[in-house]
């Protein structure tokens, strides 16, 4: 049975506003039939039944910030070329307000997973990673500059592609609201890039991501304490969500807090944008005015419900409603070592 408090929160999420800056991509999925091995090398044949293009990235994490009933800010880079109109298109067909910086330079990034039988045969990608011109940067930070400030939640959805910079950083860090705070910034990280983000308020790696920052591996169940701590020494940020696959969530309020959240997934098909789905839920239930913990729970359970299907999903308020009623409220405890 759902709670009245949780059920106000998802009440709550509609029109919350959210920036997201950061690498945009668009995702191509072909669906296809295996049926037999090809003759010219010892590989599967797909036979295509049909392809679909959706929002992936940063695009995929503004994708459930409306799916949830939020408003998103989209600010990232996209190429002149027709993956680009291909993205804008997609990003106003899901109603994402966007600020997209052209670059004549650079493709903008396409991944293609080519699937059989609900299962990735190869993936294929397409994109440009160099170093952003100085008047592309120029650009974003005039943008952040003027539209920043009227989020009380900003997303840094980092993939490595080049927009996620230090001096991107350091506009978001000087940022201040109308009431003369900084809006929170969330960062979904990427290892290579761990020291652009000294003084977040919450990171928000998977394991993986999580050991590669630290330098030590992060093994359930006494891995993930120490790599938490190890992180804080080095980034000084607020506070920590370290997601754990099949192990669920350990949460850091801070270094004294550390907390495991049971996973609350049923069925694994595909963990494809598992973490935009996290961040997108955890932000917009902060900027809904829910506690870390409360934000976190939710989340949890917004991932269960993307990997139980195919590709990049989205959660609705609705189908986060039936997972909540569905679920037993989760045993949260201690995070082990």
């Amino acid at each position: 049975m759902i709670t009245p408090e949780v059920d106000k929160l998802l009440t709550d999420l509609a029109g919350k506003r959210v920036m997201i800056v950061g690498d945009v991509m668009l995702d191509h999925y072909t669906f296809g039939a295996v049926t037999r091995i090809s003759p010219e090398a010892p590989v599967p044949v797909v036979e295509v039944i049909s392809e679909d293009y959706v929002l992936g990235g940063a695009g995929n994490v503004a994708r459930n910030i409306t799916a949830l009933g939020g408003r998103a800010t989209m600010l990232g880079v996209i190429g002149d070329d027709r993956d680009g109109e291909t993205l804008k298109a997609l990003l106003d067909e899901h109603a994402v307000d966007t600020i997209l910086v052209h670059d004549d330079r650079r493709r903008t990034t396409r991944k293609t997973r080519i699937i059989a039988h609900n299962q990735q045969i190869v993936r294929v990608d397409r994109e440009n990673a160099d170093p952003l011109s100085d008047a592309v940067v120029g650009e974003l930070l005039e943008y952040i500059a003027k539209h920043g400030q009227g989020h009380d939640i900003v997303i840094v959805s980092d993939y490595g592609k080049g927009v996620v910079t230090r001096p991107i950083m350091d506009a978001l860090r000087a940022l201040k609201g109308p009431d003369g705070r900084r809006p929170r910034i969330l960062v979904d990280p990427k290892p290579q890039n761990y020291d652009l983000y000294h003084n977040v308020d919450i990171l928000t790696p998977n394991a993986k991501e999580a050991g590669e920052g630290a330098g030590l591996a992060c093994a359930w169940p006494n891995g993930p304490a120490t790599v938490g701590q190890a992180l804080f020494d080095r980034l000084d940020c607020r506070d920590l969500l370290i997601t754990l696959g099949p192990q669920g969530m350990a949460l850091f309020e801070g270094r004294e807090n550390a907390r495991h959240i049971p996973t609350f997934a049923r069925k694994v098909f595909d963990v494809t944008g598992a973490g935009d789905t996290v961040i997108a839920t955890l932000a917009l239930a902060l900027a809904a005015g829910a506690s870390l913990l409360d934000a976190a729970v939710l989340a949890n359970h917004a991932a269960g419900i993307v990997v139980a299907q195919v590709g990049a999903a989205t959660p609705t308020p609705e189908s986060l409603r039936q997972a909540v009623e569905a679920r037993p409220a989760p045993p949260i405890a201690p995070l082990p070592g």
